[in-house]
């Protein structure tokens, strides 16, 4: 397998094409549904780009990056223009079948991480999720996976999205609480970014503990005092309030579950 054709121009598109362009295989194109967004990636990837299906170049892989609810109409619109061709999507949590019917080969390749296109990630650290529909082709994903990844492990779509299921909290949940946090300083003029040793701390001490073990606050102990005094800041926003109930009540009864 040499080149490879890219449908998608976000951000794991955008990560994932260049760890790709960087172990050695020739990006054939890029479509997106945004002629610019497609150029903009193609640039960097010196190859076409495209707003046209039809137009994309077929090539060894055709990979596809994009959103979950896309998938379905761009798969089936591609195997209608090569039902033979080899096919792969990023997603945590759609299965591999929805390319069955629609071409011959296909896959998942799964990097569990969160993607932005400013900030450069080592892509050999990041631990990718693979699976195929048979197993000669297993050993085309497995290969790819492993050109760009240390971590490569074969997991099918039932407990993938398991996996993207826990990833959503680990991830998207807690970065909206270091949101909301933000806000709650900045309305009363304090640097939110006096919070930042206090979140690397957090991440840095689940290397080395169970998270349960490394819970602290006034909800593992239930504070009552500390929490109703919380709530009624809150009180403006029920809401937040209601938020900031149920995640102390959970804290707390995990505390007890694993006392």
């Amino acid at each position: 397998m040499e080149t490879i054709s890219l449908i998608g121009s976000g951000n794991v598109a955008t990560h994932i094409g260049h760890a790709l362009a960087k172990a050695g295989y020739r990006i054939n194109g890029v479509f997106s549904r945004t002629l610019a967004a497609a150029q903009a990636l193609a640039g960097t990837l010196h190859c076409d780009a495209t707003d046209h299906l039809e137009a994309l170049p077929e090539a060894d892989c055709c990979l596809f990056a994009v959103k979950d609810d896309a998938l379905p109409s761009l798969a089936a619109r591609w195997g209608a223009l090569h039902p033979d061709s080899f096919c792969l999507h990023t997603a945590g949590s759609v299965p591999m079948d929805i390319f069955e019917g629609k071409v011959e080969n296909y896959g998942v390749l799964y990097p569990m991480q969160t993607f932005s296109k400013t900030r450069q990630v080592d892509f050999h650290a990041i631990p990718c999720f693979i699976e195929a529909n048979a197993p000669e082709t297993l050993d085309k994903v497995t290969q790819l996976a492993r050109s760009v990844s240390d971590r490569v492990y074969v997991l099918p779509s039932e407990r993938r999205r398991w996996l993207h299921l826990a990833a959503v909290f680990a991830c998207n949940f807690s970065n909206h609480c270091y949101d909301i946090a933000a806000r709650l300083l900045e309305k009363e003029g304090i640097p939110s970014d006096s919070l930042l040793p206090l979140i690397d701390e957090t991440a840095a001490k689940v290397h080395e503990l169970p998270a349960c073990k490394a819970q602290t606050g006034p909800a593992v102990r239930f504070d009552r005092n500390v929490i109703d005094r919380h709530e009624r800041m809150l009180a403006d926003n029920p809401e937040l309030r209601r938020i900031y109930e149920l995640l102390s009540q959970h804290i707390y009864q995990y505390a007890q579950e694993n006392d």
